[in-house]
């Protein structure tokens, strides 16, 4: 276990380096690989330990290398991104009654979700836009928006904002900014600190949520 972290946690911090590889060894279908990757995170409820924003990032840095066409990359993750909410959508929709009976628990995690539910009554439909930005509500915003949260017409038009926002802010960061000399030099300290701050926002709102809970609990004081 502790070796498939450090892989996973190599990988991560080295996205640059892999990224390159993959170009090496697949031409093309890089594309199709980055594809599936975000596709992937954002459309598959079991899947959110994928990297996202950090992912984004590389590709626009590399982009800027000449490695990929940034126009193309760009219209490629953001298909991706859209599909990938669609079907989350879908799929929730489709397992919200089971879940409901109690049913699907086992493949569905009842804390993320409660999260995400919290994100929801905080933001509204704003949820799915915000929800590009932060790890793990990013992958469960639209299943809980599939099982009754929002109408799919209203949905349809935040996960296209929402997935335009969120490409070309942290591809565009990348390519303007995944250069620099000093961004270089640290990149795995960069990478690290872009998954640092997009988990800061559900960080705060589960410290919130649990301080709203322990205030709950409190006995009354009895009156004097």
């Amino acid at each position: 276990m502790l070796d498939l972290f450090q892989q996973a946690l190599h990988f991560f911090t080295h996205l640059p380096e892999h990224l390159e590889g993959f170009i090496r060894d697949y031409g093309l279908w890089t594309y199709a690989i980055l594809f599936a990757i975000v596709f992937a995170e954002t459309g598959l409820v079991f899947a959110p330990f994928l990297p996202g924003d950090s992912l984004l990032f590389a590709v626009g840095a590399l982009s800027a290398r000449g490695s990929f066409d940034v126009w193309t990359i760009s219209l490629v993750l953001f298909v991706a991104a859209i599909l990938g909410d669609a079907v989350n959508y879908q799929i929730g929709k489709f397992l919200g009654p089971r879940l409901a009976q109690g049913k699907g628990r086992r493949i569905i995690n009842a804390r993320h979700l409660e999260r995400t539910h919290e994100f929801f009554e905080k933001y509204g439909g704003k949820t799915i836009i915000m929800a590009r930005f932060v790890p793990i509500v990013r992958t469960f915003a639209p299943f809980v928006a599939g099982m009754g949260a929002m109408s799919y017409r209203k949905f349809v038009l935040y996960n296209i904002v929402g997935a335009a926002a969120w490409v070309s802010v942290c591809v565009g960061a990348g390519y303007f900014f995944g250069n620099f000399e000093v961004v270089k030099k640290n990149f795995e300290l960069v990478i690290v600190a872009i998954i640092g701050v997009s988990m800061l926002p559900m960080a705060v709102e589960i410290i919130l949520a649990r301080r709203r809970a322990a205030r709950g609990s409190k006995p009354d004081q009895p009156s004097v």
